[in-house]
């Protein structure tokens, strides 16, 4: 990710695209570091009185995996003697992206805020994971969808409720965010090739667990829950709704959907 320890702040966005990246930045008082690598853009300033991070991770798990573990390197490894930091440090690390809506009552423009992230990548596999896992929510939603045992097992992780405390309000939608590890089948999307389970979007949209149901499917924050929960680090992921999928409504402006969510997340963070 091209940083050294003293350009991390403690509090940090993460973005997918990296032209996102001055979308927030433009909004610092003032920015005292850039760079960047590949997809991988970095910004950081001050916002108020809140020093901030904002990286663009590029698409999917295995991104989140180099950032992720790139970040926690910078703040728990003493890169000079590349020994484990007795001291852990906890970022705050907050997502912010957009997303098509499962749900009919969650309309586009709204706001979701990820209570669990529902994985279907298989990237927290890689790790002593159990332990983070929510394994009766994971054993229902397999036998609810019927899941394919050839596919890698989906886990479901939950988000910081220190950060769902200080992102909260009345105006955002709460519930479980899927992370598909694909854009066109693993979503239901087709072009020319058929889909082993046509119907999976629909098993998405009617689960139920407790009060937990799906809210919406993109491709970072199971990974982001995950690895952050391993490593001692609080995670939230925010989206932007851009498409409501089941009633086939879509943002006239998704643009504007995201520039009020930054301006949201960045009032947030700075108040605490």
């Amino acid at each position: 990710i091209n940083l050294t320890p003293r350009h991390r702040a403690d509090d940090i966005i993460f973005v997918g695209d990296q032209d996102r990246v001055p979308k927030i930045s433009k909004y610092f008082d003032k920015i005292e570091f850039e760079t960047r690598k590949r997809e991988l853009r970095t910004a950081t300033g001050w916002y108020k009185s809140k020093r901030i991070t904002v990286i663009s991770t590029g698409i999917g798990p295995d991104n989140i995996d180099i950032v992720m573990n790139e970040l926690d390197a910078l703040a728990n490894i003493d890169l000079v003697t590349r020994t484990i930091k007795s001291d852990k440090k906890s970022l705050n690390i907050v997502r912010i992206g957009t997303s098509g809506s499962l749900q009919t009552d969650i309309p586009a423009d709204g706001f979701v805020l990820a209570e669990y992230g529902l994985g279907f990548d298989g990237l927290l596999h890689a790790y002593q994971s159990g332990g983070v896992r929510e394994m009766e929510m994971e054993e229902a939603f397999i036998a609810h969808t019927s899941y394919d045992s050839c596919k890698a097992r989906p886990y479901i992780v939950k988000g910081s409720q220190f950060l769902k405390e200080k992102l909260i309000s009345d105006d955002v939608f709460t519930g479980i965010t899927a992370t598909a590890n694909g854009f066109f089948g693993h979503q239901g999307r087709v072009l020319r090739l058929p889909l082993k389970d046509k119907n999976l979007n629909e098993k998405l949209e009617s689960f139920r667990f407790k009060e937990n149901r799906i809210t919406n499917l993109e491709m970072e924050t199971s990974a982001i829950y995950g690895l952050s929960r391993l490593m001692g680090h609080q995670a939230l992921s925010l989206n932007a709704i851009i498409a409501n999928r089941p009633a086939k409504a879509f943002s006239k402006d998704p643009y504007a959907a995201i520039e009020r969510l930054i301006i949201y997340t960045l009032d947030r963070l700075a108040e605490f």
